[in-house]
């Protein structure tokens, strides 16, 4: 075939000798088509170098077969894009779509604006939302719930909302944590972050709740609100060590990069880990392992989590009922809260 005649699906079905139908299914990959006639359609496909025109198709189903995932920062925060356990979660989003014949667009909540039914979905920017973190507030979410756009967010599932939530049983892990700490013997356990967000408030009333069963009472200045970065636990842990010495024997970190700001600033001022301090993270980043000593942390499963959340949207396109999802939490120790 000339290389200047341009091979449209019509074309490229008849070679194959399928319908127009079939072909087009068949560059989806769909499993409803025979895998023999999935690969031949797309050999020809490659051979030819026929691309499917996505605008064209974009405008004959209304479909961009797009998905938002909006990173949801909140206001006043040096949290980033850059958050290691945020891109561990995109990524796994990333493969989770893609399987399913999606691809992804990366936003965060400052760029979208307040309208993200509007910027996202009647500009056909894409077909529905995932929404990672529930913030402070969740009014930016339930008006695009409201506005009746596809969505899924991840978060604390334990929360009311008119949309499926997928996360952990934050919880757990905050009372596993502190449980951890104070059976290794720790007696004044700080918690390190912002029990504002819905995911850091069930943490911390798991860490209330471990003191209460260890029958230990827990001091007003053992909570300890900063923003949930290394930057804001190094600054909080140099200050308060140097303003009142060594007054803590534990620290549950609402995130693994706020214990590496933690054990960072205790280290630098040679303060024993786990023998003076004993610390304990949260997600499980790779970073966790690498650190010096290795951070005991809760890990989350992220790709169940990715799993459930594209499974929850999806559901949504088919008009199916849709429900929150509790992936899997573990107490993953390690050195930085044991002794040898």
């Amino acid at each position: 075939m000339s290389s200047e005649t341009k091979l449209t699906l019509a074309k490229l079905a008849k070679l194959a000798g399928v319908s127009t139908s079939t072909a087009s299914r068949a560059l989806k990959d769909n499993p409803l088509i025979k895998q023999e006639t999935r690969l031949k359609v797309q050999a020809l496909a490659k051979e030819h170098n026929y691309s499917v025109n996505a605008a064209a198709s974009r405008l004959r189903t209304q479909k961009t077969h797009v998905i938002a995932v909006i990173l949801n920062l909140i206001d006043h925060t040096e949290q980033s894009t850059t958050d290691p356990f945020l891109l561990k979660l995109v990524g796994e989003l990333n493969q989770a779509l893609n399987a399913k014949g999606y691809e992804l667009l990366l936003s965060n909540s400052f760029m979208a604006s307040d309208d993200w039914a509007n910027y996202f979905i009647h500009s056909q920017r894409a077909d529905g939302m995932i929404v990672i973190g529930q913030g402070k507030s969740t009014k930016k979410i339930d008006r695009a719930a409201e506005a009746g756009v596809p969505i899924v967010v991840w978060g604390d599932p334990k929360s009311e909302a008119n949309y499926p939530i997928v996360g952990g049983d934050n919880y757990q892990g905050g009372f596993d944590a502190t449980t951890h700490l104070l059976q290794k013997g720790a007696k004044r356990v700080l918690f390190l972050g912002d029990a504002e967000h819905a995911e850091m408030q069930e943490r911390y009333k798991g860490y209330l709740q471990a003191h209460q069963n260890a029958n230990i009472s827990v001091s007003s200045d053992c909570t300890c609100t900063i923003d949930i970065t290394s930057k804001a636990a190094y600054e909080y842990i140099n200050q308060r060590v140097k303003a009142n010495g060594l007054d803590f024997d534990g620290i549950v970190c609402s995130s693994d990069m706020v214990a590496l700001g933690a054990l960072k600033a205790l280290k630098e001022r040679y303060v024993g880990i786990p023998s003076d301090v004993g610390i304990v993270g949260y997600d499980d980043i790779s970073l966790a392992e690498l650190m010096h000593p290795a951070l005991t942390t809760i890990r989350q499963n992220t790709q169940q989590a990715a799993s459930a959340m594209v499974e929850q949207l999806l559901r949504q396109f088919e008009g199916l009922q849709t429900a929150s999802y509790v992936v899997d939490t573990q107490l993953v120790v390690r050195r930085s809260s044991k002794h040898d």
